[in-house]
Protein backbone atom coordinates (compact mmCIF):
# COMPACT_ATOMS: atom_id res chain seq x y z
CA UNK A 1 0.00 0.00 0.00
CA UNK A 2 2.90 2.42 0.36
CA UNK A 3 4.04 1.27 -2.87
CA UNK A 4 0.71 2.30 -4.34
CA UNK A 5 0.77 5.47 -2.78
CA UNK A 6 4.29 6.61 -3.57
CA UNK A 7 3.02 5.28 -7.49
CA UNK A 8 -0.09 7.18 -7.37
CA UNK A 9 1.70 10.29 -6.25
CA UNK A 10 4.02 10.10 -9.10
CA UNK A 11 1.15 9.99 -11.69
CA UNK A 12 -0.24 13.83 -10.11
CA UNK A 13 3.29 14.76 -10.19
CA UNK A 14 3.78 14.20 -13.56
CA UNK A 15 0.01 15.08 -14.71
CA UNK A 16 0.41 18.80 -13.00
CA UNK A 17 3.53 19.18 -15.31
CA UNK A 18 1.21 17.67 -18.22
CA UNK A 19 -0.87 20.27 -17.26
CA UNK A 20 1.64 23.11 -17.60
CA UNK A 21 2.78 21.92 -20.84
CA UNK A 22 -0.80 22.43 -22.22
CA UNK A 23 -1.54 25.77 -21.13
CA UNK A 24 1.14 27.04 -22.10
CA UNK A 25 0.50 25.50 -25.42
CA UNK A 26 -3.03 27.37 -24.98
CA UNK A 27 -2.09 30.72 -23.93
CA UNK A 28 0.79 30.66 -27.45
CA UNK A 29 -2.63 29.69 -29.61
CA UNK A 30 -2.28 33.17 -31.55
CA UNK A 31 1.57 33.47 -31.05
CA UNK A 32 3.01 33.73 -34.49
CA UNK A 33 5.10 30.55 -35.44
CA UNK A 34 4.74 29.41 -32.12
CA UNK A 35 4.99 25.10 -32.19
CA UNK A 36 3.02 23.31 -29.84
CA UNK A 37 4.95 20.93 -27.39
CA UNK A 38 4.23 17.35 -26.10
CA UNK A 39 5.14 15.95 -22.69
CA UNK A 40 6.54 12.66 -22.64
CA UNK A 41 6.79 10.10 -19.62
CA UNK A 42 7.89 6.77 -18.85
CA UNK A 43 7.11 3.98 -16.27
CA UNK A 44 9.61 3.52 -13.20
CA UNK A 45 11.85 0.66 -12.18
CA UNK A 46 10.15 -2.57 -10.98
CA UNK A 47 10.68 -4.82 -8.54
CA UNK A 48 10.64 -7.99 -9.58
CA UNK A 49 8.90 -10.48 -6.91
CA UNK A 50 8.91 -13.26 -9.40
CA UNK A 51 11.03 -13.04 -12.85
CA UNK A 52 8.79 -14.10 -15.88
CA UNK A 53 9.88 -17.79 -16.86
CA UNK A 54 11.07 -18.49 -13.29
CA UNK A 55 10.77 -22.17 -12.42
CA UNK A 56 7.61 -23.11 -10.23
CA UNK A 57 8.21 -26.73 -9.93
CA UNK A 58 10.93 -28.94 -11.56
CA UNK A 59 9.01 -29.20 -14.72
CA UNK A 60 7.20 -26.34 -15.11
CA UNK A 61 7.85 -22.03 -15.22
CA UNK A 62 5.74 -18.74 -14.40
CA UNK A 63 4.88 -17.71 -17.62
CA UNK A 64 3.98 -14.24 -17.13
CA UNK A 65 6.03 -13.95 -13.48
CA UNK A 66 5.35 -11.16 -10.68
CA UNK A 67 6.70 -7.18 -11.74
CA UNK A 68 5.20 -4.39 -9.91
CA UNK A 69 5.98 -0.87 -11.21
CA UNK A 70 6.83 2.46 -9.21
CA UNK A 71 5.11 4.76 -11.02
CA UNK A 72 5.70 7.33 -13.82
CA UNK A 73 8.60 9.94 -14.50
CA UNK A 74 8.61 13.12 -17.33
CA UNK A 75 11.37 11.97 -19.73
CA UNK A 76 10.85 14.75 -22.34
CA UNK A 77 9.12 17.73 -23.46
CA UNK A 78 9.13 17.75 -27.35
CA UNK A 79 8.60 20.44 -30.29
CA UNK A 80 5.84 19.77 -32.62
CA UNK A 81 7.08 21.79 -35.89
CA UNK A 82 4.62 21.05 -38.46
CA UNK A 83 3.29 24.00 -40.00
CA UNK A 84 0.92 26.43 -39.14
CA UNK A 85 -2.05 27.75 -41.19
CA UNK A 86 -0.76 30.81 -43.42
CA UNK A 87 -2.77 34.14 -42.44
CA UNK A 88 -2.89 36.69 -45.32
CA UNK A 89 -1.77 40.30 -43.90
CA UNK A 90 -0.32 41.65 -47.39
CA UNK A 91 2.34 43.17 -45.18
CA UNK A 92 5.64 43.61 -47.64
CA UNK A 93 7.72 42.44 -44.58
CA UNK A 94 5.76 39.46 -43.28
CA UNK A 95 7.21 36.40 -44.31
CA UNK A 96 6.25 32.63 -43.89
CA UNK A 97 7.68 29.59 -44.60
CA UNK A 98 6.23 26.87 -46.69
CA UNK A 99 7.89 23.60 -45.78
CA UNK A 100 10.85 23.06 -43.83
CA UNK A 101 13.67 25.88 -42.29
CA UNK A 102 13.76 28.63 -40.30
CA UNK A 103 14.97 32.34 -40.52
CA UNK A 104 18.19 33.41 -39.24
CA UNK A 105 18.49 35.99 -36.37
CA UNK A 106 21.73 37.84 -35.07
CA UNK A 107 20.96 38.54 -31.06
CA UNK A 108 23.72 40.95 -29.86
CA UNK A 109 26.00 38.82 -28.31
CA UNK A 110 26.71 38.17 -32.42
CA UNK A 111 25.36 34.42 -31.91
CA UNK A 112 22.63 33.36 -34.61
CA UNK A 113 19.22 32.41 -33.46
CA UNK A 114 16.55 30.90 -35.50
CA UNK A 115 12.85 31.46 -35.95
CA UNK A 116 9.93 30.31 -37.93
CA UNK A 117 7.70 33.83 -36.99
CA UNK A 118 8.15 36.06 -39.84
CA UNK A 119 6.75 39.29 -38.91
CA UNK A 120 9.82 41.53 -39.67
CA UNK A 121 10.06 45.15 -39.61
CA UNK A 122 12.70 48.15 -40.19
CA UNK A 123 14.63 50.47 -38.17
CA UNK A 124 15.88 53.52 -38.40
CA UNK A 125 18.39 52.15 -40.64
CA UNK A 126 16.51 50.34 -42.98
CA UNK A 127 17.52 47.15 -41.88
CA UNK A 128 15.23 44.34 -41.57
CA UNK A 129 15.07 43.30 -37.63
CA UNK A 130 12.22 41.21 -35.63
CA UNK A 131 10.14 42.93 -33.26
CA UNK A 132 12.19 42.60 -30.91
CA UNK A 133 15.08 44.89 -33.30
CA UNK A 134 17.22 41.61 -33.57
CA UNK A 135 18.90 41.53 -37.06
CA UNK A 136 17.83 39.48 -40.00
CA UNK A 137 20.91 37.26 -41.10
CA UNK A 138 22.06 38.04 -44.16
CA UNK A 139 21.91 42.07 -43.11
CA UNK A 140 19.57 43.59 -46.07
CA UNK A 141 19.11 47.62 -45.34
CA UNK A 142 16.04 49.12 -47.14
CA UNK A 143 17.02 52.58 -49.05
CA UNK A 144 15.09 55.22 -48.07
CA UNK A 145 13.15 56.03 -51.05
CA UNK A 146 12.13 52.72 -51.64
CA UNK A 147 8.28 52.50 -53.24
CA UNK A 148 7.99 49.03 -52.77
CA UNK A 149 9.76 45.63 -51.78
CA UNK A 150 9.34 42.51 -53.57
CA UNK A 151 11.01 39.42 -51.63
CA UNK A 152 10.72 36.15 -53.75
CA UNK A 153 9.85 32.62 -53.06
CA UNK A 154 13.30 31.93 -53.16
CA UNK A 155 14.70 35.10 -50.67
CA UNK A 156 15.48 37.34 -53.34
CA UNK A 157 14.97 40.70 -52.04
CA UNK A 158 14.47 43.78 -54.44
CA UNK A 159 13.11 47.20 -53.95
CA UNK A 160 11.71 49.73 -56.89
CA UNK A 161 12.61 53.21 -55.70
CA UNK A 162 11.76 56.41 -57.17
CA UNK A 163 12.66 57.14 -60.43
CA UNK A 164 13.24 53.98 -61.40
CA UNK A 165 11.24 51.62 -63.64
CA UNK A 166 12.68 48.14 -63.07
CA UNK A 167 13.18 46.51 -59.55
CA UNK A 168 16.88 46.83 -58.13
CA UNK A 169 18.16 43.36 -56.11
CA UNK A 170 19.60 44.18 -52.85
CA UNK A 171 20.34 40.13 -52.18
CA UNK A 172 18.74 37.04 -50.67
CA UNK A 173 18.02 35.68 -47.46
CA UNK A 174 19.03 32.36 -46.67
CA UNK A 175 17.64 29.73 -44.43
CA UNK A 176 18.14 27.23 -42.21
CA UNK A 177 17.25 23.71 -41.47
CA UNK A 178 18.27 21.20 -38.83
CA UNK A 179 18.93 17.37 -38.79
CA UNK A 180 16.29 17.12 -35.75
CA UNK A 181 14.75 20.41 -35.15
CA UNK A 182 12.86 19.12 -32.11
CA UNK A 183 15.97 19.13 -30.23
CA UNK A 184 16.36 22.77 -30.82
CA UNK A 185 16.16 24.82 -27.61
CA UNK A 186 13.58 27.28 -27.21
CA UNK A 187 14.78 30.49 -25.44
CA UNK A 188 11.69 32.75 -25.88
CA UNK A 189 11.05 35.62 -28.38
CA UNK A 190 9.90 33.30 -30.91
CA UNK A 191 13.96 32.07 -30.95
CA UNK A 192 15.85 28.93 -30.64
CA UNK A 193 19.28 28.15 -30.44
CA UNK A 194 21.18 24.69 -31.72
CA UNK A 195 21.71 21.82 -29.20
CA UNK A 196 23.72 19.10 -29.44
CA UNK A 197 20.94 16.92 -30.40
CA UNK A 198 19.64 19.51 -32.88
CA UNK A 199 22.95 19.09 -35.00
CA UNK A 200 24.18 22.25 -36.58
CA UNK A 201 22.60 24.13 -38.79
CA UNK A 202 22.25 23.83 -42.37
CA UNK A 203 22.08 26.62 -44.59
CA UNK A 204 20.31 26.88 -47.94
CA UNK A 205 18.55 28.72 -50.48
CA UNK A 206 14.60 28.77 -49.90
CA UNK A 207 13.12 25.92 -52.54
CA UNK A 208 16.59 24.21 -53.21
CA UNK A 209 17.96 20.61 -51.11
CA UNK A 210 14.73 20.18 -48.84
CA UNK A 211 13.99 23.71 -48.02
CA UNK A 212 10.77 25.32 -47.92
CA UNK A 213 9.69 28.20 -50.27
CA UNK A 214 9.11 31.97 -49.02
CA UNK A 215 5.43 33.40 -49.05
CA UNK A 216 5.50 37.47 -48.77
CA UNK A 217 2.90 38.67 -47.28
CA UNK A 218 1.79 35.70 -45.46
CA UNK A 219 2.43 34.90 -41.05
CA UNK A 220 2.38 31.40 -40.04
CA UNK A 221 0.40 31.07 -37.17
CA UNK A 222 0.63 28.64 -34.31
CA UNK A 223 0.57 25.30 -34.60
CA UNK A 224 -1.64 24.54 -31.37
CA UNK A 225 -5.40 22.92 -31.75
CA UNK A 226 -7.58 24.13 -29.40
CA UNK A 227 -9.88 21.30 -29.48
CA UNK A 228 -6.87 19.22 -29.00
CA UNK A 229 -5.44 20.66 -26.49
CA UNK A 230 -8.56 21.11 -24.45
CA UNK A 231 -8.96 17.07 -24.88
CA UNK A 232 -5.76 16.48 -23.75
CA UNK A 233 -6.72 18.99 -20.54
CA UNK A 234 -9.64 16.89 -19.22
CA UNK A 235 -7.83 13.74 -19.97
CA UNK A 236 -4.94 14.95 -17.80
CA UNK A 237 -7.27 16.59 -15.36
CA UNK A 238 -9.25 13.20 -14.98
CA UNK A 239 -5.76 11.33 -14.62
CA UNK A 240 -4.80 13.59 -11.65
CA UNK A 241 -7.85 12.93 -10.08
CA UNK A 242 -8.01 9.04 -10.74
CA UNK A 243 -4.14 9.19 -9.14
CA UNK A 244 -5.44 11.14 -6.03
CA UNK A 245 -8.22 8.43 -5.52
CA UNK A 246 -5.57 6.17 -5.22
CA UNK A 247 -4.20 8.08 -2.56
CA UNK A 248 -6.91 7.94 -0.75
CA UNK A 249 -8.00 4.55 -1.32
CA UNK A 250 -4.54 3.19 0.33
CA UNK A 251 -4.51 5.77 3.44
CA UNK A 252 -8.10 4.26 4.05
CA UNK A 253 -6.39 0.31 3.62
CA UNK A 254 -3.41 1.78 6.09
CA UNK A 255 -5.97 3.15 8.41
CA UNK A 256 -8.13 -0.29 8.65
CA UNK A 257 -4.97 -2.21 8.76
CA UNK A 258 -3.91 -0.20 11.95
CA UNK A 259 -6.96 -0.75 13.91
CA UNK A 260 -7.15 -4.14 13.76
CA UNK A 261 -7.42 -5.83 17.20
CA UNK A 262 -6.80 -9.09 18.95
Amino acid sequence: MIRSMWAAASGMQAQSMNIDVIANNLANVTTTGFKRSRAEFQDLLYETMQPPGGSTSETTEAPTGIQLGHGVRPVAVAKNFSEGELQLTKNELDLAIEGNGFFQVTLPNGSTAYTRAGAFKLDREGRIVTPDGFLLEPEISIPNDAISVSIGMDGTVSVLQAGDSTPRELGSLQLARFTNSAGLQAIGKNLFLPSEASGTAIVGTAGENSFGYIAQGFLEMSNVSVVDEMVNMITAQRAYETNSKVVTASDDMLQVANNLKR
